[in-house]
């Protein structure tokens, strides 16, 4: 399965669909973070029996995988440092995507879709892939996000025939819809202080373009211009926001922006589309995607210094592994 827009650069609506269809909180724990591998959740219960062999990660990397011999994604958990990925998830008709970390790198907030429809919403798990549970309101729903204060997450949602952001507690209530227009709203993202969004707008010529809305008031101010190709915002603990843009090259690159629109530069240049960026806990490095010109082409993540220095790549298996987040 693949959720438009995670592989073909340009698609900023994610709506599940098979390949076929469709193109500052302060921590708590800093230690690092022991991660087994779950067993089989089946359809939609929770995940079976613990852990195999426990993996010490040091805030890990969480992301989704797939690959034409399982094209049903599941997440995974890699350390920034390299070796083999943790499977979190085992579910052969349901597909895990869109991870994103508690603030607290206890749980997880994703997208769990599938089995004919039956299953269609945000969960959450721990952080070794047990104790799954659904956040009440959110079928049709992508793009989750975790509060830095861990007790909210706001997410995309369809509203007719476009999709608007909303805000709800863990328990998926009160579901507050925040944004209002004709426009497909995606990819919120916190702002360090957890009073403002960072998301992307796409319009109907197919141009996307960045923007803040303030929770209390719910004022919006355009971050990038109009008439980009920008998507997927992630904000940092150090008040810079990073983003996918499809420049004049034509390929998809890493570039990085001020909350106020200043600042603008370009991290990445490879001819090459690089998506999906997460920042570091430390906001010195990005961990993104690489690939995926078609669905033959393995997407791999790699990871890079914000100054677009220090290279490396991550994973090297056959697959398309998309939407790391990395632990805070």
């Amino acid at each position: 399965m693949r959720i438009a827009g995670t592989g073909r650069v340009g698609a900023g609506g994610r709506r599940p669909g098979r390949r076929a269809a469709v193109a500052a909180a302060v921590l708590a724990v800093a230690a690092p973070l022991t991660l087994g591998a779950a067993g089989d959740a089946g359809a939609a219960g929770p995940a079976g029996p613990a852990a195999v062999v426990p993996v010490v990660m040091d805030h890990p990397i969480v992301f989704a995988r797939y690959s034409a011999a399982a094209p049903v994604e599941d997440l995974y958990a890699i350390s920034p440092s390299g070796g083999a990925p943790v499977k979190l998830t085992h579910t052969s008709t349901v597909s895990d995507v869109m991870p994103s970390w508690s603030p607290d790198g206890k749980r997880v907030a994703f997208l769990r879709y599938g089995a004919g429809g039956a299953i269609d919403g945000i969960w959450t798990m721990k952080s070794n892939g047990t104790d799954l549970k659904s956040v009440p309101g959110t079928k049709g729903a992508s793009d989750p996000a975790w509060s830095p204060d861990g007790t909210r997450i706001a997410y995309a949602r369809p509203v007719g025939t476009q999709r608007e952001i909303y805000v709800a507690d863990t328990d998926g209530t009160p579901a507050t819809r925040l944004t209002h227009t004709a426009a497909d709203e995606f990819h919120p993202s916190w702002s360090p202080d957890g009073t403002s969004l960072a998301f992307n707008r796409a319009d109907a010529s197919g141009h996307s373009r960045l923007m803040r809305i303030k929770l209390s008031t719910l004022a919006q101010t355009p971050v990038t211009l109009a008439g980009s190709h920008d998507w997927a915002p992630d904000w940092s603990r150090g008040n810079r926001i990073v983003f996918s843009r499809v420049d004049a090259t034509g390929f998809a690159h890493l570039y990085v922006v001020r909350p106020d629109g200043g600042g603008l530069h370009r991290i990445t240049s490879a001819r090459a589309n690089d998506k999906n960026p997460s920042w570091s806990p430390d906001g010195r490095r990005l961990v993104f995607t690489r690939g995926g010109t078609d669905d033959a082409d393995p997407e791999h993540l790699f990871l890079v210094r914000a100054d677009g220095t220090g290279l490396t790549q991550l994973t090297h298996a056959a697959t398309h592994d998309l939407e790391a987040d990395w632990r805070p």
